[in-house]
């Protein structure tokens, strides 16, 4: 098998598998997170943007993963410094860790 291959383990982190549940269960975490904001939904929408999120991950859809962790990025970047949005910047940054350990590129640069 080629280095990388699918199930193959990844610089001491558990397998590319693992590291996908991983950063799915954060992901999980984080929109359960930004649920707790008033109206349920975040500002401008952080809720669908990070269910996108889950669809693409779980479609291996490479530009989608890449897209919807730029906007979501984005967004928690403009939300104003609270409890709430330290700890969904926190878990989105769990996220992408666990998506590159993965081997997922998650940056659009």
């Amino acid at each position: 098998m080629f280095p990388g291959a699918m199930g193959e383990r990844s610089s001491g982190a558990g397998s590319r598998a693992e590291c996908r549940r991983r950063a799915q269960a954060k992901l999980g975490a984080l929109i359960a997170e930004l649920r707790t904001l008033p109206g349920g939904t975040g500002p401008d929408g952080l809720v669908d943007i990070g269910e996108g999120l889950q669809r693409a991950i779980e479609a291996f859809h490479l530009e989608g993963i890449r897209f919807r962790m730029f906007t979501l990025e984005h967004r928690l970047r403009q939300m104003p410094d609270s409890p709430v949005a330290a700890r969904a910047r926190e878990l989105f940054a769990d996220v992408r860790a666990a998506l590159e350990q993965a081997g997922f590129q998650t940056r659009s640069h």
